[in-house]
């Protein structure tokens, strides 16, 4: 097995990212909710209250990359790489939370819009746009390379579009006096959310049920193993993610009996580590009378 100690999970490389964009969004939700006891205004608690779990969202992913660096040991012998997929799922679990709590609350709203102070919601909703901006900037590249990251930028964008939605709401609020304009764009942030997030739980759990990577194909994999000469036919090949970023695989190689296993062994971990970007290889060579196991995964 190829087992490099330095390899680390894709959401590692970025926690001092992660760690500036938890700072500053906690920073704002507790002056959120100084603004919101102030001006009395039950829109800016509300959305508060929203910060408030994607701040912890945000701590859970930055926690988890913590544990994820920890060293195998003879109980944890792949580490704790896992973790930040499992944070990703409840990062997911508490967004479709989120959504499905925003629907339920607009729907509730359109019986009986309460008046709401319009002005003072749109200084600190702004002002919310801004951070919230700011920590997409910061984390959006992230995203694409570790679930923990992007279960952490949707966090961030759902808070960014709250604050649009908060904007927009108090606008129309201000110059109309149509109060249904906040449960209208509320149920309008809540059905954006929820098709990523829900593509977000997909990906994690398919990790979690060691799916075939979708960076990796896995029957290309396959032809490209069986091209190599001297090898005859490849059975039980598995191919899974520990974490983003971090893939590993398994496979019985049947072989002629006059090649030299060493050089055969290594050019099957050269062209799965370098062509498929797959950081831990497991082969096992057979040669062609070799009688295969009875017990395939």
């Amino acid at each position: 097995m190829n087992n490099d100690n330095k390899n680390l999970s894709a959401s590692s490389k970025h926690k001092k990212n992660l760690l500036i964009v938890l700072c500053l969004s906690g920073t704002y939700m507790i002056a959120e909710v100084i603004g919101g006891i102030t001006t009395k205004s039950l829109a800016l608690l509300a959305d508060a209250a929203h910060m408030l779990t994607d701040v912890v969202g945000l701590f859970l992913a930055f926690v988890a990359i913590k544990i994820g660096e920890r060293k195998a040991t003879s109980q944890k012998t792949f580490g704790y790489y896992r973790t930040e997929i499992l944070a990703a799922v409840i990062n997911a679990v508490v967004l479709l939370g989120i959504s499905l709590y925003v629907l339920f609350e607009a729907y509730q709203r359109f019986s009986s819009p309460p008046e709401v102070q319009s002005t003072p919601m749109l200084i600190v909703a702004g002002i919310g746009l801004v951070v919230n901006i700011i920590g997409i900037i910061i984390i959006r590249k992230d995203s694409s390379e570790s679930l923990n990251m992007k279960g952490a930028y949707f966090e961030v964008l759902s808070d960014g579009l709250t604050s649009i939605g908060v904007m927009i709401a108090g606008i129309i609020m201000l110059t109309t006096g149509w109060y249904y304009a906040d449960p209208l764009i509320s149920a309008a942030i809540g059905l954006l959310i929820f098709p990523r997030t829900w593509k977000l739980l997909k990906e994690a759990i398919n990790v979690l049920l060691e799916g075939t990577p979708k960076d990796v194909n896995i029957e290309d994999l396959r032809k490209s193993l069986e091209s190599i000469n001297g090898v005859k036919k490849l059975h039980d090949l598995h191919v899974w993610s520990l974490t983003s970023g971090v893939n590993a695989m398994s496979s019985h190689v049947i072989a002629d009996r006059s090649e030299d296993m060493n050089i055969l062994l290594k050019t099957l971990t050269e062209i799965a580590t370098t062509d498929f970007k797959i950081s831990h290889t497991t082969f096992q060579i057979e040669t062609e009378g070799h009688k295969e196991s009875e017990a395939h995964l």
